[in-house]
């Protein structure tokens, strides 16, 4: 592997943990910043795939603003756990990423999934071009299922 290759993998983790952080610290701003302007997120239980930044943040904001059961606890901690991250290519303009997570609150394990990624060379950051979020499961007292 050339140093070139070692150094686009490396940035597109740091892009993957800062995201990972964003959402763990409830920053949506910093979340979108992930993205590139034209970069689309796709998530299990959405109309509609989010595109560029500023959508991203205000349909994400709403999303978790949005109307909810009185009952219903909100999470004072998320921590998502990124594991098997699986490069499927590195090269050109864009770089192919797969990997699983697993998310944690207040209950302990809320749900799980994956994540399905393609980055784009932005300067000097690679951002999101897209990032599907599958959510294969859900804890019966999750948190954050809809």
């Amino acid at each position: 592997m050339q140093y070139a290759e070692v150094s686009i993998r490396e940035s597109v983790r740091q892009t993957l943990a800062d995201y990972t952080a964003a959402t763990d610290g409830f920053d949506l701003h910093a979340l979108a910043e992930c993205f590139a302007q034209d970069g689309v997120l796709e998530f299990t239980g959405a109309e509609q795939p989010l595109v560029g930044p500023a959508a991203i943040e205000s349909g994400l904001r709403a999303a978790i603003s949005g109307p909810r059961d009185p009952g219903r606890r909100v999470p004072t901690h998320v921590r998502h756990h990124v594991s098997s991250v699986r490069f499927t290519s590195v090269g050109g303009e864009r770089v192919g990423v797969s990997s699983y997570f697993a998310v944690h609150t207040d209950i302990g394990l809320d749900h799980w999934g994956r994540y399905r990624d393609v980055l784009v060379e932005r300067g000097e950051r690679w951002l999101f071009a897209h990032r599907k979020i599958s959510v294969d499961g859900f804890s019966p007292a999750s948190l954050m299922a809809d």
